[in-house]
């Protein structure tokens, strides 16, 4: 018949009720979500409100540029995980969900390179948070590159 769909396949362009209504997040929108309601926690628990020593005394080369210092900078980690996070809930829109691996990234690299400076210059033991820091922004790097997986009803071998 002619407007009906077989029994299992989607249904494009219409509203759908129940769990078809409702897309799984994919794995990168759950990084962004995940890592994006993380980076927000850490703004405000971890800076904003208790910042560690050495925290402080290894982004101290940014903060005497940045006007409100550390409180700043945690706001910063505030909005862009915020931003990460709620671009992780949008479906089907890879500009948005670009930005928000780009908001992912920015934070963590700006913290690689504060604390690779400081690590060469005035504070050596941050050399450990630079190493780690950089490898968490490449690695948001290498997953906003990476597809996800299509739906289970359209993958090869399903029988």
């Amino acid at each position: 018949m002619a407007g009906r769909h077989q029994l299992g396949e989607p249904r494009q362009g219409r509203l759908m009720w129940g769990a078809a209504a409702r897309p799984a997040l994919s794995r990168r929108r759950a990084v962004l979500t995940v890592l994006g309601t993380g980076w927000a926690l850490y703004g405000w628990f971890g800076i904003i409100n208790d910042p560690r020593y050495g925290t402080a005394r290894g982004v101290a080369d940014i903060t005497r540029h940045v006007p409100g210092g550390l409180t700043t900078l945690g706001w910063m980690w505030v909005a862009l995980g915020a931003v990460a996070a709620l671009a992780g809930l949008v479906v089907n829109c890879p500009r948005i969900q670009a930005a928000g691996f780009a908001a992912l990234a920015t934070p963590a690299g700006l913290w690689a390179g504060t604390f690779a400076t400081a690590a060469a210059t005035t504070y050596s033991s941050a050399v450990g948070s630079a190493c780690a820091w950089g490898a968490f922004a490449v690695a948001v790097v290498l997953v906003s590159g990476m597809d996800d997986p299509p739906p289970p009803y359209l993958r090869k071998g399903r029988g």
